[in-house]
């Protein structure tokens, strides 16, 4: 039995941050399209992630957007990610989300510092101890720098431990996500980048969080669905079409892209902070035109 006592497996939409003009977080906005992917049929939300532009904002920030979400609590599943260089801001953020009752947390290893594997590990044996909630890894070696190499003692005892939950798996290393799972079959493996759920759900993954099912869930859905049907020629080709997409959107910069994307659907998500540039002309016909061709929806 996992720890979580609940199923969370599934499709997880990883929220943006909307802004208003004054650069400030837009409640409406933001539960305007939670509603709009609670329709489309997401499983929940990964609140204040990468595709929020966490490190973007303050820690009252980071809390609000917490709170904000909250009010779907009863109508989804809700995953906080808490990360944070410091082990004490990381379990404020726990705590609060505890409070607000997220169904799970998350959190990115400590980055900047080279930390060693068991200060990493002891990091999140902290988090779990003083709030008291069982921690989904946020693998992302390409941003935060730490591999999670499994020949290490202490990290191999830190993902079979009752302190991990499961493992967002933003790494391009599907046999890792394999081995991870190996270790404690009840961990929640989740694939992490958008541009291989298919090879990700092959694997093993339980579902996926990722960026582009802000705007995309149901292409993503139909991917999904055409596997597990055995229908692996329309699944492939249904991947390449979304990945046609993700390489539009990564060529004039992802975050930017996907609130251009939203706004263009009537979501206005507004601008990303800087040092983000905002998308020019060419960038955004360029996207509109990619999304013409490729986007099932």
């Amino acid at each position: 039995m996992n720890e979580l006592n609940i199923d969370m497996k599934g499709i997880f939409a990883a929220s943006v941050t909307p802004f208003d003009k004054e650069n400030k977080i837009n409640d409406k906005v933001l539960l305007k399209l939670m509603e709009r992917n609670m329709k489309e049929g997401v499983t929940g939300f990964f609140i204040g992630g990468s595709s929020a532009e966490c490190f973007l904002l303050s820690r009252d920030e980071r809390m609000r957007l917490f709170e904000i979400a909250a009010e779907n609590k009863n109508k989804t599943k809700l995953i906080a990610h808490v990360g944070a260089v410091s082990t004490d801001e990381a379990i404020k953020y726990g705590l609060r989300a505890k409070e607000l009752g997220y169904n799970a947390i998350a959190a990115t290893a400590p980055y900047y510092y080279k930390f060693s594997p068991k200060e990493i590990a002891q990091y999140y044996y902290d988090i779990y101890e003083r709030v008291g909630m069982p921690i989904i890894v946020y693998n992302f070696p390409g941003n935060t720098g730490v591999e999670f190499d499994l020949k290490n003692k202490d990290f191999k005892e830190l993902f079979k431990s009752p302190a991990i939950a499961g493992v967002k798996h933003t790494s391009l290393n599907l046999y890792q996500l394999e081995r991870i799972k190996n270790l404690k079959n009840s961990l929640y493996m989740y694939n992490g980048f958008d541009e291989i759920l298919l090879a990700g759900i092959a694997m093993g993954a339980d579902g996926a969080i990722g960026s582009t099912f802000n705007f995309m869930y149901t292409h993503y859905k139909k991917i999904k669905e055409a596997f597990e049907s055995l229908n692996y020629e329309e699944a492939r080709a249904l991947q390449v079409k979304a990945n046609n997409i993700m390489e539009a959107l990564c060529s004039v910069g992802l975050i930017p892209a996907i609130k251009y994307i939203l706004t263009l659907r009537g979501i206005d998500a507004g601008v990303s902070r800087k040092p983000f540039s905002e998308l020019d002309s060419a960038q955004k016909k360029y996207i509109e035109e990619i999304l013409e061709l490729n986007l099932v929806c």
